[in-house]
Formats: C-alpha cells, sequence, structure tokens
C-alpha cells in the first residue's frame, strides 16, 4: 500500500537536471510572458494600415495568440522531456526575438495582399505575424518549469509561483506597453527593441547554461540576423505613428495645394492648403449643403466638431462664416499635431481643440450652448460604437440649441444594417431625421457614405432634396414614412447594445 507521500511507480527523487536559480527562473518566465502580451498589443497598430481597426481585428489577434500560447505551451512541455532544458532555454528566448523581429516584414509584406479582406484576412495575417513567436515564447515556461522541478514534492509551488509570475508578466506588458510604449515610439521600433532584448537574453542564457553543441544557438542567432535585416529592408507605410494611427499625407497630383491624410486604411480628410471652401469628398459636400439648407446664408454660428481629421469643416465654416465659434473634439494629440504642421491648421478662441474622448467631453458641455454638431469620427469604417448610441444622441439633444442640427457622416457596407439602426437612433431623439444616400447606397447595392441630419425643428425636405441632388451620386434624401420604412425593425443602438463592427460586416 503506498504511503501519503509515494506515488506509484515514481520514487522521491530528483526529477531535472540542476540548472537556474529561483530568482533568475521568474524573471525569464516573467520577461517572456510579457514579452507575448506586449506583441499582442502592438499587433493591432501593426495590421492597421491593412484590416483597420475594427472589433474582429482584436478578436483575431486575440485569438490567434491565445492559439499560440496554447500550442507553445503544449509542445514547450514535450520538448523540455526531451531535450535537454540548459541547452534549450537559450535557443528558445533566441528564437522568440528572430521571430519577433520578423513581425515587421511578415505583415507588411502580405498586408496588401489581404488588405480589406475582412474576417479571413484578420486571421491570416494575424496568423502569418504573430502565432509563431507567441508560441516559441510561450514554449519558455514548461522549460523553466523542467529546470527547476527537483523533486515531485515541489510540483504545486514550482508550478504555481512561475504561474503566477507569467501571470504578472501579462498583465505587465499590458500596462506598459498600452499605457507607456505606444506614446513613447513607433510600434516599428518598440519591436525591434523587443526582439533586440530578446535574442539578447537569449544568448546569455544559452552561455550560461548550456554544456552542449551550439548548434541549436546557431540557428536561432541566424534567424535573429535574418529577421532584424528584412524588418530594416521592408518600407514603413507611415509618414507619423500617433497613439491611435498609421497615418500618412498624400499630395494630389491634380490639385498641386491639395493634401490627403489618410488613417490606418482610410482615405480619412482632404484639405486644400489654399483654398479652404475646396470640398473634395462628396460627404464634406452634403456637410455644406445641409448645413446651407438649415442655416441659410453666412451667418456666424457656434459649431461643435467631434473628431478633427484634417478639420475640413472647422476651415470651412472660418472661411465662409465669419465670426464662428468652433470646438473640436479630437482623441489624437498627433492628428492635431500633423493638422498644425501639414495641414495647414491655426487655432486660436475662434477655433479650438479639446484632446481627449469625445463621448466624455460632450457630457461636461454646458446646454442649448451650439447650433450645430458635426459628427465625423472614426475608427476604421466604424463610428467608434460608443459615438453612436441613445445616450450620446441625448446629450448631443441637450448642448444644441432648440433649433440646432446634428449632421453625421456614417460609412456602412451593402448591409446597410448600421446606418439604418443609427437613424432609427437619431429618430428615437430626435423628431425630425433625413438620409442623404446615394441611390445604390440607399438600396443596398454598394458601399456608402451616408449623411444623416437629425433636428428637433423641422427639416425642409424640398430644399434638402435640391441641395442633395445634382451632385456626381445624385443622392436621395430619405424623410418621413419613407424614411421609417427603409429603418424598418433596426434597433436602436443604446450603451448597452451597439453591435457596430457586426451591422458593419454583416448586416442586421
Amino acid at each position: 500500500m503506498l504511503s501519503p507521500v509515494e506515488t506509484s511507480g515514481e520514487p522521491d527523487h530528483p526529477t531535472g537536471p540542476a540548472g537556474i536559480p529561483s530568482w533568475a527562473a521568474g524573471t525569464v518566465v516573467f520577461g517572456a510572458t510579457a514579452a507575448v502580451l506586449v506583441l499582442e498589443i502592438l499587433a493591432g497598430r501593426l495590421l492597421a494600415p491593412y484590416v483597420g481597426v475594427t472589433l474582429q481585428t482584436y478578436t483575431g489577434i486575440i485569438g490567434t495568440v491565445l492559439a499560440g500560447i496554447a500550442v507553445g505551451t503544449w509542445y514547450g512541455g514535450f520538448l523540455a522531456d526531451n531535450v535537454d532544458p540548459r541547452r534549450l532555454l537559450g535557443p528558445l528566448i533566441t528564437l522568440g526575438g528572430a521571430l519577433s523581429l520578423a513581425t515587421i516584414p511578415v505583415v507588411r509584406l502580405f498586408g496588401e495582399a489581404f488588405a480589406g479582406g475582412g474576417i479571413v484576412a484578420i486571421v491570416v495575417l494575424s496568423a502569418l505575424g504573430f502565432f509563431a513567436p507567441a508560441a516559441v515564447l510561450s514554449a519558455v515556461g514548461p522549460t523553466v518549469v523542467k529546470l527547476r522541478l527537483r523533486s515531485l514534492h515541489q510540483t504545486g509551488v514550482v508550478v504555481g509561483r512561475l504561474s503566477a509570475l507569467g501571470t504578472l508578466g501579462a498583465i505587465a506588458g499590458t500596462f506598459v506597453t498600452g499605457f507607456v510604449l505606444v506614446s513613447a515610439a513607433p510600434v516599428s521600433t518598440l519591436i525591434t527593441v523587443l526582439g533586440i532584448v530578446l535574442v539578447a537574453a537569449g544568448g546569455g542564457l544559452w552561455l550560461w547554461l548550456s554544456r552542449g553543441s551550439p548548434s541549436l544557438m546557431i540557428w536561432a542567432l541566424l534567424a535573429a540576423g535574418t529577421g532584424l535585416g528584412l524588418g530594416l529592408a521592408v518600407g514603413v507605410p507611415c509618414h507619423v505613428e500617433t497613439v491611435y494611427y498609421c497615418a500618412r499625407i498624400e499630395v494630389d497630383p491634380d490639385r498641386p495645394s491639395g493634401r490627403l491624410l489618410v488613417l490606418d486604411d482610410l482615405r480619412h480628410s482632404y484639405v486644400d492648403l489654399d483654398d479652404p471652401t475646396h470640398l473634395e469628398f462628396r460627404y464634406t459636400q452634403l456637410f455644406a449643403a445641409a448645413l446651407d439648407v438649415v442655416r441659410p446664408g453666412t451667418e456666424a454660428m457656434d459649431a461643435l466638431h467631434i473628431g478633427g481629421g484634417g478639420f475640413t469643416m472647422p476651415r470651412l465654416l472660418a472661411a465662409t462664416r465669419p465670426g464662428t465659434s468652433s470646438l473640436v473634439l479630437e482623441l489624437d494629440p498627433g492628428i492635431v499635431d500633423i493638422a498644425r504642421e501639414r495641414l495647414g491648421l491655426t487655432t486660436d478662441s475662434s477655433l479650438r481643440v479639446e484632446v481627449g474622448d469625445a463621448r466624455l467631453g460632450v457630457e461636461d458641455l454646458g446646454d442649448d450652448g451650439y447650433d450645430v454638431v458635426f459628427g465625423d469620427a472614426f475608427g476604421g469604417l466604424a463610428v467608434p460604437w460608443h459615438l453612436t448610441t441613445r445616450e450620446l444622441v441625448a446629450e448631443l439633444d441637450r448642448v444644441l440649441r432648440p433649433d440646432g442640427t446634428y449632421i453625421v457622416n456614417v460609412i456602412d457596407r451593402p448591409s446597410t444594417g448600421f446606418v439604418r439602426a443609427e437613424a432609427a437612433t437619431l429618430a428615437d431623439v430626435f423628431a425630425h431625421v433625413a438620409v442623404l444616400a446615394p441611390p445604390a447606397g440607399a438600396i443596398g447595392r454598394t458601399g456608402s457614405n451616408f449623411v444623416l441630419v437629425a433636428s428637433q425643428a423641422p427639416l425642409d425636405d424640398a430644399v434638402l432634396t435640391a441641395a442633395a441632388a445634382g451632385g456626381p451620386l445624385d443622392e436621395v434624401v430619405l424623410t418621413g414614412a419613407e424614411l421609417e420604412s427603409w429603418i424598418g425593425s433596426a434597433d436602436v443602438l443604446t450603451d448597452d447594445f451597439a453591435p457596430v463592427d457586426q451591422l458593419l460586416l454583416l448586416g442586421s
């Protein structure tokens, strides 16, 4: 009969080679796990220029990295049982660093091929870039356990301690990357530094622990050198990496003073440096047309802008309605810097910018302070979900004067599930709503920009129709019973239920 301290067929004796002190084991596991989470956070930024920043993007990345962790932990345990872990640990970390360096050229080489490809493209591109480094770095944990586990009586203590330190490393990697690193340096720089640190740490551990053939380490170092070389050779798709976007400015070849602001994979704004009244994008033309209907003439007004981008509308109002006061709520300080340095933006008491989340910024504003609110904030193709809900729309109604108007730009795919839900949401708060849309977009034949106009005061449907018609897309205007029929059974979006990304992708 077995005693309480015995296990069948396994006497109490050392189970692995002596190798690494407790403090070093904890540090290695902490660092390797932190590196995986650093890569996971940075993956969204690296993929954004090709597949955008959506819930689907982060879902694909998280799922891919978790798959890598699962495979790496499983296979790492197998390797640790079949290869001397003293020879294995250093090369594993070095290879993890090499694969981390390779994420940059891999994503940039394959990114264009998968641009705009939906869920499959997101998952494939995530897997190509981040599955392998997550798997290799996750194999470090079982290897270190093997090095530390000297007695079966210590199994719980050793595994529990190292698992806890790995979790703390994941937390540290997440917080430090999201709160500090992304705003301190470009993503490519952060990944390169991480890869080099891992390669150096792996080399040091190999020299310290290994007593056998250097072949594993040589191959790992060759992989690291290849990854670094490819990363340096592949071009950067951004002119500026802000906290939130990969941004670039393109010169219009047909208009020397024209500038196009591209954020990730979205042609976001167009600015004419010499002529602020030139509106290149059709939705900005519709913004101006709708404004002229509800506020005809050149009278000054108080305007609130949700989203800055190229600051096209504030510049237009300053040029055409002297004395207008504009407040712009822009999330990304880097976008404001780009607008000032490259797009000719000048801010003063009549054009103010507040950097921060627009939802919080609106909540801080007083009642009845604005004649018009322009909504033009995007994360990829989607309006950020918390700027679409009834609660936000009610706040906008509060800050608008009784005859004020909310004019918002929405992009939707042929399903039109999102824009119909947003129209339903506006109609739940405002007495009068109109949707301006190209005919093909209104019937769900093509993806389109839709301009939604909402007010508590009556809208002149005939004048709106005349203003929208005659353009290159000859927009239709949906109001009244026609709008109700078009909205159909679409849900009102709320803070509790606003599946914006899913509506964009799948419809209602």
